[in-house]
């Protein structure tokens, strides 16, 4: 079973079954890397990186890009996985944990990028990445969500995840982006939870976010 939903909706579904207790106690949030999508990554022009942006959100899980066999017993079990509604974000969710209802909310989708204008040379899409990333921060953010409004998404996304957490025995695991995923485990930091594992731009990276004891 698939839910779609908003963080107002779950919120006052969560609210409606635990009454005042729903910020009580989370104690663990796992925030996960999608796995590799199903679309090639080679050397482009500019109007390429352009175009790969929109193939790459369109894109789902290369079918040969399966989760570790460590991360996937962490998570076995599990009733539910939140996930922002991409197809390569959605694909890797089932195959994470088959089963289990996906709570898919564009409040997780990943920091946007615009691919700057640079003539005549071609990049690996890898690199595109990066400058288009390093050009954001710098405020370079044609017709897109720019980082002040970003990080407040951030820190909203991190409260329904809290919100998730508390509602499933204490934990919350996330399946999304990488770059966003960082944001948010930023959020959490301030929040008082402990990070373990690192945040690396690999697919499939598990990073877990834990109560301060």
């Amino acid at each position: 079973m698939e839910r779609i939903t908003t963080a107002n909706h779950f919120e006052q579904h969560t609210n409606s079954q635990l009454g005042q207790d729903v910020f009580r106690d989370p104690r663990r949030v796992v925030l996960v890397r999608h796995g590799k999508p199903a679309i090639p990554m080679a050397r482009t022009c500019y109007r390429g990186f352009r175009r790969f942006i929109d193939a790459y959100e369109a894109a789902g899980l290369d079918p040969e890009s399966a989760p570790p066999a460590e991360l996937r017993a962490s998570v076995q079990g599990l009733r539910a996985v939140f996930t922002s509604g991409s197809p390569r974000a959605n694909d890797s969710a089932r195959s994470l944990v088959p089963g289990a209802d996906i709570i898919a909310d564009p409040l997780f989708a990943e920091a946007p990028l615009a691919g700057p204008r640079i003539p005549v040379v071609k990049l690996r899409v890898t690199i595109w990445a990066i400058i288009s990333r390093i050009m954001w921060h710098a405020g370079y953010h044609p017709k897109i969500e720019n980082y002040r409004r970003t990080r407040s998404r951030a820190q909203r996304a991190a409260e329904l995840l809290l919100a998730g957490a508390e509602a499933n025995a204490g934990i919350a695991v996330l399946v999304a982006h990488g770059y966003f995923n960082a944001m948010i485990g930023r959020a959490l930091r301030k929040r008082g939870f402990v990070r373990v594992g690192s945040h690396r731009p690999s697919f499939w990276n598990a990073v877990t976010y834990e109560r301060a004891t």
